[in-house]
């Protein structure tokens, strides 16, 4: 099994939100490339895919889920960044969040210590209120080795984000500054 998750992806011309004192300052910038999906590999019910060069993206926050007892890596592109650090809710369209998770596995350099082992999910957040907009704005998409999981999984991920971080327009992750 590889544990390397491959990226592909058309890019089309998008906006960039850029912040200002607070959100009635927030306006678009139309000369921001951003990833979209393609429809190859792309999740069932809401067609995401893996984001081209997402392993580019600046980190939002880690985080430890001990029921899977995983370590996982939030990346966001340059609008969900500008989103986390101004603080305005909602996200604006455009915002995509990639988590990255691995298994923990001890260290063999440092006794005590942990570090990332095999890759076991990538998963990829898609702000489109539009399109998305029975499922909070967010289109979800959940791969294994750079292949979508099956339908079943995917209709788990709005209840889940509903439930749990609606306050927080739909997303889990606060950032880390």
């Amino acid at each position: 099994m590889s544990t390397t998750l491959p990226c592909w992806a058309a890019t089309a011309a998008s906006a960039m939100w850029t912040a200002g004192a607070g959100a009635d300052d927030l306006r678009r910038i139309p000369d921001q490339v951003v990833p979209h999906a393609t429809a190859q590999r792309a999740s069932p019910i809401y067609g995401v895919t893996i984001p081209e060069r997402y392993r580019e993206w600046e980190l939002v926050a880690v985080a430890y889920e001990q029921p899977f007892d995983e370590f996982r890596s939030i990346l966001g592109n340059p609008l969900a960044m500008k989103a986390f650090r101004s603080g305005v809710l909602p996200f604006p369209n455009g915002a995509v969040l990639a988590k990255l998770a691995w298994k923990r596995v001890p260290s063999t350099a440092f006794d005590g210590a942990f570090v990332p082992g095999a890759a076991t999910t990538l998963q990829i957040m898609v702000k489109d209120s539009a399109k998305y907009a029975t499922t909070g704005g967010w289109g979800f998409g959940r791969f294994i080795d750079g292949e979508p999981v099956d339908e079943g999984q995917h209709r788990t991920c709005f209840a889940c984000h509903q439930a749990k971080a609606m306050a927080h327009d739909f997303v889990f992750t606060r950032y880390a500054n």
